[in-house]
């Protein structure tokens, strides 16, 4: 591997080290380095993931709703699991579904770092480090609601080993006799690590495009730096008006390039997304529903289950904003191309070459988005709209238990 070349990975390494290394270990890793005709076949750890999702967490829990339905409280119990494992499916299906393009977006994240300057390099890696403390952040939340929620079901599994029935982790009628060892181990193992990916692969996902909108977003500030310089050297008459011109040519070009790769993002994941949004609003419900009924009612739940509750309420409240700040940022950035327009030196140049900036004030007026299925616009305010909106929905729910 040459010094170029393994300095890249470095740094590839540095601004998508918990990202990377958890999408490898699901088998959809877009990895600039592996050749397309890899991606052409699935994984067998995507599959192996997928399968215990499917069999084992989703299909049991939407089953034991059925079977609870009537019982409010039993039935939030066991849509909110379903809930936070399905929208992990979704995301792991639509990341495998867009690996070859993902993978061309990587090869230019990975072409950034090479030809990057110094200058340039210190940008990227001052907001690389904004998206990795966001990404410990939320790998944080994850695993002490992990931990909370493993420790919960060894408990349980301790206190009714020895009973004439074992209660599994998700209650299914399975083809196979799960009251008899080693079956019943291996289930429980089995739905218990499905717990766990649902949570790694929500993390993982959430964290590695929130990190490639920041790696956008750091590309958008290093050329609205160079086009300032651009302006003031042709305004210091440092350069002829041709040069600058065939420069500000190249600034567009990158300008534009930078415009299809955000696009790309929004593209590959904002169905994905919208399936997010609604399953992000009612999943904030369902927890904050649990808490609710536990203070309200005094009922004698184990401060390990509070602190499962508390944490999941926190996860998925982390797992909403991270999505929303990198989007904010993206809006900025690109809008702030515009601003950049104006408050460089273009009263100090000719107006023929002044006009030449118009375009790229135009073409910045749009600004790039993150978007839910078409429909909203990731952002701060959408945050504490979706947060307002999941509390009304939490009122309705209190009101039907009232009732029932």
């Amino acid at each position: 591997m040459s010094v170029l070349k393994f300095g890249t990975y470095i740094n590839l390494s540095y601004a998508f080290t918990l990202s990377r290394r958890c999408l490898w270990i699901l088998g959809i890793w877009p990895d600039p380095f592996v050749p397309l005709s890899d991606f052409q076949r699935l994984s067998v750890r995507f599959i192996i993931v997928t399968c215990i999702l499917c069999l084992y967490v989703i299909v049991p829990q939407l089953t034991n709703t059925i079977h609870a339905w009537g019982n409010v409280a039993r039935m939030v119990q066991h849509v909110a699991s379903a809930n936070f494992s399905l929208m992990a499916l979704c995301k792991l299906v639509g990341t495998c579904y867009h690996g070859q393009t993902l993978r061309v977006l990587m090869t230019s994240v990975m072409t950034d770092w090479m030809t990057s300057k110094d200058h340039e390099r210190s940008t990227m890696l001052s907001i690389a480090k904004r998206g990795r403390a966001l990404a410990l952040r939320c790998y944080m939340a994850s695993s002490c609601t992990v931990l909370f929620g493993f420790s919960l079901h060894v408990l349980k599994y301790h206190r009714n080993k020895h009973q004439p029935h074992r209660p599994l982790m998700y209650e299914f009628n399975f083809p196979y006799n799960t009251e008899k060892s080693p079956s019943y181990e291996i289930t429980v193992l089995t739905q218990l690590s499905g717990g766990m990916y649902s949570a790694l692969i929500n993390s993982t996902i959430d964290c590695f495009v929130s990190i490639l909108l920041l790696h956008i977003c750091a590309q958008l500030k290093n050329l609205r730096t160079m086009l300032n310089k651009l302006v003031d050297d042709l305004a210091k008459k440092v350069i002829s008006s041709a040069e600058f011109k065939e420069r500000l040519a190249t600034i567009t070009m990158r300008h534009e390039h930078l415009i299809r790769n955000a696009k790309t993002v929004d593209d590959c994941y904002s169905a994905v997304l919208f399936i997010h949004m609604l399953a992000a609003t009612f999943q904030l419900c369902f927890e904050s529903f649990q808490v609710f009924t536990i203070v309200s009612n005094h009922l004698n739940i184990s401060v390990i289950r509070v602190a499962f509750l508390s944490f999941y309420v926190v996860l998925v409240l982390t797992h909403l904003y991270i999505y929303c700040y990198s989007a904010e940022r993206l809006l900025i950035e690109s809008t702030g191309m515009a601003y950049g327009v104006y408050e460089c030196k273009w009263y100090d140049i000719s107006s023929k070459d002044a006009k030449s900036l118009m375009f790229m004030a135009y073409r910045s007026a749009i600004p790039l988005k993150l978007t839910a299925g078409k429909f909203g616009t990731f952002s701060l305010e959408m945050f504490g709209t979706t947060v307002k909106t999941s509390m009304g929905y939490l009122s309705a729910l209190l009101t039907m238990m009232d009732k029932t």
